[in-house]
């Protein structure tokens, strides 16, 4: 059974969008998701003017690639998805780091690096 009606289904095919129903005794599918789009709302949709579909799957696709690749998990002890685990610095090594920013989004999305 699902949860909204057929025509909703009709209008997001239309658009090349395919509904995935959550699976039944699942509870935590759903809660993942709704972190997700929490995550993605705060950290890039309420930031930025969104001006057509285009624009729209450009940035959604740099914070995909931003999440996974450079964005730091806690839960993956401070390394990104499709990242290694950073390896540990010196002590004496810290005082003499030098980063470098890159901005992405026109500087909605910051990603750090070590210059060489």
């Amino acid at each position: 059974m699902r949860s909204h009606p057929a025509l909703i289904d009709e209008i997001l095919a239309d658009a090349g969008i395919r509904a995935v129903l959550t699976g039944v005794r699942m509870p935590r599918m759903t809660s993942i998701m709704e972190r997700w789009v929490r995550t993605l709302r705060r950290e890039l949709l309420d930031r930025t003017l969104i001006w057509n579909e285009q624009h729209l799957r450009h940035a959604l696709r740099a914070y995909e690639l931003h999440h996974n690749e450079h964005r730091t998990h806690r839960s993956l002890q401070t390394a990104a998805p499709l990242r290694p685990l950073p390896q540990p610095l010196e002590p004496e090594r810290i005082a003499s780091l030098r980063i470098r920013r890159h901005d992405r989004l026109g500087g909605v999305l910051h990603e750090y690096r070590h210059a060489a």
